[in-house]
């Protein structure tokens, strides 16, 4: 049981403990999108602070809280909170993971924290250089994952082909994709394009053994030219933010401009377009190749992405897709 648990660090995030208490307790519920047993989850944080939130909601439904005296803020330096502040709730959450006492940990907080600690805490799977974080977003009606999204800004060659292989092992696993065709985001679709990382990473994918669909481009990603995207992690998160607001921007102004043309029912009509753009519907983001599942939420997570957050740590464990990915380094080592 212990390997199936999840600790959520309820300190961590803009909405903290407010939004992540009320997003554990979704999680356990009938509504939750991926609903699981309370005994698989673990809160971390103050202990007086969870159990008189708790309290407040109508009671622990059968929560395990282990305690975290501090607490590592949005703003702070990843390195230099880690160090000074051993019994944060991110750092209790990893060791846990560390000690196999849950499986995953769950966190809205600090995203350099949450890289920092996984991979100096838990270390790397056998065979990954880097990890990468992984989003997946259903804006078409068929989820694309993009990777990475923030971890490793500059990245060499051998670390796309990883990603490309671990996204493939994810969408397929989790997403359900069969035969994930992955696609390099570049400025052009020819081979010669792009910086000189591309150039050669392109030769490098085309033996890689994976079903690589060859360079594309940012429109791409709405036209489901591929299900797996790989970029450098400075590419990946501005692109990841600039999907975010400009879907929620152009959401706004139809919205706005319906109404203002007497469209009484607008907002009934584009909720299902609003649920497809809104980041709290993919939860979290999957730092991949770290041993034990991390998932890192937004900071202004709510209630719902939180529980999706949950959720989606649950799923990556219940499919094993840390065992999958090294098996599939192994491979294709072999193959090397």
């Amino acid at each position: 049981m212990a390997a199936s648990r999840i600790a959520l660090d309820v300190m961590g995030g803009d909405r903290a403990p407010e939004a992540t208490l009320d997003g554990a307790l979704l999680s356990v519920s009938p509504q939750a999108k991926h609903r699981i047993e309370p005994a698989r989850l673990v809160l971390v944080g103050d202990k007086p602070t969870i159990e008189a939130g708790l309290a407040a909601r109508g009671g622990n439904p059968g929560f395990e809280i282990v305690h975290a005296s501090q607490v590592i803020g949005m703003a702070e330096s990843p390195a230099t909170a880690l160090r000074a502040k051993p019994d944060s709730s991110i750092s209790v959450s990893m060791a846990l993971v560390k000690k196999g006492l849950v499986g995953a940990a769950v966190s809205m907080g600090n995203t350099g924290a949450m890289v920092g600690g996984a991979t100096l805490l838990l270390g790397t799977l056998e065979g990954v250089k880097r990890p990468g974080i992984a989003v997946a977003v259903n804006l078409t009606g068929k989820p694309v994952t993009l990777l990475d999204m923030g971890a490793n800004t500059a990245p060499k060659a051998q670390h796309l082909i990883q990603y490309g292989l671990m996204g493939s092992v994810y969408a397929k696993d989790c997403l359900g994709v069969g035969e994930p065709r992955v696609g390099l985001l570049n400025i052009g679709e020819e081979e010669g394009k792009g910086t000189d990382l591309l150039k050669e990473a392109y030769p490098l994918f085309k033996t890689s053994g994976l079903n690589f669909v060859g360079n594309i481009e940012g429109h791409d990603i709405f036209r489901q030219s591929a299900d797996v995207v790989v970029t450098d992690g400075f590419t990946g998160n501005v692109v990841l933010k600039l999907l975010e607001g400009f879907s929620q921007f152009m959401l706004q102004l139809v919205l706005g401009e319906l109404k203002a043309h007497g469209a009484e029912w607008a907002g009934e009509a584009l909720a299902h377009v609003k649920k497809r753009v809104d980041y709290a519907e993919y939860g979290g983001a999957l730092l991949l190749g770290v041993q034990g599942t991390v998932v890192i939420g937004h900071g202004r997570s709510d209630a719902t992405a939180v529980s999706n957050a949950i959720g989606q740590g649950a799923r990556a464990m219940d499919a094993h897709v840390n065992e999958h990915i090294v098996a599939g380094l192994a491979n294709a080592g072999a193959q090397a």
